[in-house]
């Protein structure tokens, strides 16, 4: 136990960088997502195409792959960015294309009837998004959103690759310099315990949006 008090604190500072590239990544995916399912189901074929092959690809190739992409091979192009920059790049835009196809779901799940009432008010698709169909949106896609930002909290762990010293580095530094399993397993209990708060929100946020489905 004595160990485990005094790993703590350089644990809690892996986590400051975890923490970091997290809540960057949903600030910035969320709404990328939102606009990105917008031109999906818009009426322009070739901006529908476009987001297709970008979501395509996105979904289809590792987030490790993207990375490593992003960091190696756009300096290539003369675009070089810092390590924790590249890591936030790679993230926002491989988990926008999840959200895209979660929201694009989510608005296509609205009734028909909906967008046509809208438009007998006499409000525009912009307008109609905002104020119809958006706020029911939110409600449907509770349920995968949970299940991206729980997957998303263990994907930061990815950063590693970077020799970024978040959660997972410092506990794999911990263990080489003291040849001891513990700080694997401290590393767990606070993934464990991030997942668990998600949860547990999350779910708080169905049963409350729930009791409008009464």
């Amino acid at each position: 136990m004595d160990y485990v008090i005094k790993i703590i604190p350089q644990m809690i500072a892996g986590c400051e960088m975890t923490f970091q590239v997290f809540i960057i990544t949903i600030l910035l995916s969320i709404p990328l997502g939102i606009l990105l399912a917008l031109g999906r189901v818009s009426k322009f074929k070739f901006l529908q195409s476009i987001i297709g092959l970008y979501v395509w690809i996105m979904r289809g190739t590792p987030l490790m792959l993207q990375i490593f992409f992003v960091y190696f091979v756009l300096p290539v192009f003369d675009i070089r960015l810092p390590d924790f920059h590249s890591a936030v790049v790679a993230f926002v835009l491989n988990y926008a294309a999840y959200f895209c196809e979660i929201f694009r779901a989510g608005i296509q799940a609205i009734p028909q009837g909906q967008y046509e009432a809208a438009h007998t008010l006499g409000m525009n698709y912009l307008q109609t998004m905002k104020r119809i169909v958006l706020p029911q949106v939110f409600r449907i896609i509770l349920p995968p959103i949970s299940n991206e930002t729980i997957t998303l909290v263990k994907d930061t762990s990815l950063v590693y690759v970077l020799a970024m010293n978040d959660l997972m580095r410092t506990a794999r530094n911990l263990v080489q310099r003291d040849f001891s399993i513990i700080p694997f397993i401290v590393a767990a209990v606070f993934y464990l315990l991030a997942t668990l708060f998600f949860t547990v929100i999350f779910e708080r946020l169905e049963k409350h949006f729930s009791r409008y489905d009464k």
